[in-house]
């Protein structure tokens, strides 16, 4: 990131953009940062002012106690001013969720496109994400991070033996790292049902987008954020799974993004 800007409550936020044309934003999902979203974001460059950023607590980003969704929401309203006072915005998984929330809130946002955000839609699902929330927040309070990572990977799907493996991977240090931020996702999924009343109060374009080789449920959550919104359209690409190509995702989100 080689851009520096200040949050409404002072956190430092580090950021990125490139290109020329209406602008959007690009926000990532758990245990990421800004430049997971980066390779997508250069391919839109051509059409497009395209900024991307660490959320707070990642990355180059600073953090400042104590957390809340309003927070984040107000990083995306400073990082809207940067690129002169509208955009359209894209979000990954729980990066989804936080982009929906900030359009419901009333951010000047002309689009909204979203990638397989993790939405439940039953109380089986709703369940599992209240024991999910109880677990992180008990291994993070007491320090616990490599545990609060594990628990992120299982619910994702993970196997136990990949989990075993990626705790004895290099990567795992990075990964403990940034766990505190497993909370600022579970907090912006909210208690994990899909937000239909939110969702319906949208006055944006949605467009929410699944992987063809993703898990049943996921392309389910995603079909039903479109059919939430008043104006949301659903796509699937086939052959993507949850870690979507950006060269197969850079032409819808083009299409659907271009005024």
């Amino acid at each position: 990131m080689d851009k520096k800007m200040i949050s409404r409550d002072g956190t430092e936020l580090a950021y990125a953009r490139a290109g020329k044309g209406p602008a959007v934003i690009l926000v990532s999902g758990a245990m990421s940062t800004g430049g997971t979203v980066a390779p997508l974001a250069g391919l839109l460059t051509d059409r497009f002012t395209a900024l991307w950023y660490d959320r707070r607590g990642r990355g180059e980003s600073g953090d400042t106690a104590p957390y809340s969704v309003e927070r984040e929401v107000e990083d995306l309203a400073a990082l809207i001013d940067v690129v002169g006072g509208e955009a359209a915005l894209y979000g990954i998984s729980s990066g989804g969720a936080l982009v929906l929330e900030a359009a419901a809130r009333g951010l000047p946002v002309r689009r909204v496109a979203v990638y397989e955000t993790p939405f439940a839609l039953d109380a089986e699902g709703a369940k599992e994400r209240a024991e999910y929330t109880a677990n992180l927040t008990e291994a993070l309070a007491q320090g616990r991070r490599g545990d609060a990572v594990a628990l992120f990977l299982r619910l994702t799907g993970l196997a136990e033996e990949m989990i075993e493996g990626a705790r004895r991977s290099p990567m795992w240090a990075a990964m403990e790292a940034i766990a505190p931020t497993l909370a600022y996702d579970d907090a912006v999924m909210g208690d994990g049902l899909l937000p239909r009343d939110r969702l319906a109060s949208l006055d944006v374009p949605v467009l929410a987008v699944a992987g063809g080789e993703s898990p049943d449920w996921l392309q389910q959550a995603t079909r039903a954020v479109a059919d939430a919104a008043p104006e949301g359209t659903y796509r699937v690409l086939e052959g993507q799974t949850h870690m979507v190509d950006p060269n197969a995702l850079a032409p819808v989100l083009t299409e659907f993004l271009a005024p």
